[in-house]
Formats: structure tokens, sequence, C-alpha cells
């Protein structure tokens, strides 16, 4: 795809963000240009490519299996009470679009496995860990690393939440920092807006990296704790022995 130039209408919907020192006309060009995957269309999903679409991201691929169900709407924002029933990833790409139809939304109705990651996922800029089980994280995070793409992870239960960025070759991977599997959870509780606060944070990861200002969470580990509104950063280390990420330097 060709580099593409900012329109008139764009120059005029993004003004307050172009004004972000270290932003400007040229980290806006380069979101424009740039495509994302969102990886599950959930409680993170729905918030991260609202905003993603927002914020300007050129091509956003969305992916997800699922429709919704009543269930989903305290969380997945989304989804409406008319849209009960309807693939996850459709409904999403209509409200996203209505919102910026300026931006390329991409919908995917599939499970991401080892066997068809790199065709569903395919060749983007950056993944968004939208996933509400272990199994998939860490197949797109050996995807990811295998082929230098940045993974944003976040995770979320109750009221706490947690997130990192990864970079393959400039800090540890998600395997490094869960050597084991953590354990699945059958049915994960869930306040609202506990993963709407961290799929913000995986937007702000996400375009820090596009655009090249600030510093993403590499190497370090964000926990959010919202009964006592708390924030703690941990460092996190790349494990040489690591299957996944322990040849890249």
């Amino acid at each position: 795809m060709s580099f593409q130039e900012l329109t008139q209408s764009e120059l005029e919907r993004y003004d307050r963000q172009i004004l972000i020192p270290g932003w400007g006309l040229e980290g806006q060009k380069r979101l424009k240009n740039a495509k994302v995957a969102v990886v599950g269309v959930g409680g993170l999903g729905c918030p991260a490519s609202l905003y993603l679409t927002a914020v300007g991201v050129g091509k956003i691929r969305i992916i997800d299996k699922e429709k919704f169900e009543l269930s989903n709407l305290n969380r997945q924002i989304l989804g409406y009470q008319t849209d009960l029933g309807r693939f996850k990833v459709h409904v999403a790409r209509e409200k996203l679009k209505m919102l910026n139809p300026g931006v390329e939304v991409e919908p995917i109705v599939a499970e991401v496995t080892r066997d068809n990651v790199h065709e569903v996922v395919g060749d983007v800029d950056v993944v968004v860990d939208g996933m509400d089980n272990w199994r998939t994280r860490l197949v797109l995070n050996e995807y990811c690393v295998s082929h230098g793409i940045p993974f944003i992870h976040a995770a979320v239960s109750e009221m706490y939440g947690q997130i990192t960025t990864i970079v393959a070759g400039n800090g540890p991977c998600l395997k490094c920092i869960f050597p084991r599997t953590p354990p699945e959870a059958e049915k994960t509780p869930v306040l609202g807006a506990t993963p709407a606060l961290l799929a913000s944070l995986q937007v702000m990861e996400v375009v820090k990296l596009i655009i090249g200002i600030g510093e993403p969470l590499i190497g370090r580990m964000l926990f959010i704790d919202g009964r006592t509104m708390r924030f703690e950063e941990v460092r996190v280390e790349k494990r040489e022995d690591c299957p996944v990420c322990g040849s890249k330097r």
C-alpha cells in the first residue's frame, strides 16, 4: 500500500491529538498508514478497537469467532441489545465505520490457532491482545515474536488488570514472564470499566510504538488494583532459556 497523505477532513478530525508534542502531522500520517490487529472483540477488544478507530489507525483487523450474548453487554460496549445473536466482528465493523468512515475495518470470523495464525493475523504493525484465554495469548505471543511484531498484552479479572508490551529482541516475551501457563477460568468475574481502562492503556501503547513517542511498557508489567485504586509497576526480565524468544537478541 502506498503512503497516504492526510485529507482536510482528517486534519480537522485529529486536530487535538496532532497538537501533542512529538505527534504532529508526521505522527498522524504514520497512524493512517498503519495496520493493527485486535484479536478478540470482547471486554478489551471492543474499547481498544473503538479508540484505535477514533485515533485514526488506517487499517484495523478485528478477529473473533463468537456472537453477542446478553451476558456480554456489561463490558463489550460495541454490542447493543439489538445485536444479540450477531457476529461480534460484523457488529463492531458497523459501529466503527459510523464513528470514523476513513478507517478500514476488516472483520474476520475465526478462532486463532497455531494452524491459522499466519493467515488470520497476517502482516500487521501491532497486535492487541483482547483475549480471555491463555492458550490463544501464547499462540499470538509466539507468532509475534517470530515475525517481529509488537504484541500488547492485557488481562483482567474483577477490578484488577495487568498490561505489558512485548517487542521481540528488546525485552521479555509472554512466555518469559509466564513460563507455566496460568490456569484458565471457566467464567471470569469482571466490572466492565476494568477492561475499558486496560484497553485504553493498550491503545496508548500502540500509538507510542507507531509514532515513536514516549516509553512503551517493554520489560515492565503494570498491575492495576481497582479496589484500592493503586497502580504498581514491576520489572520483568527476559529468560535466556525461553523456548519462544531465548535466541532473540
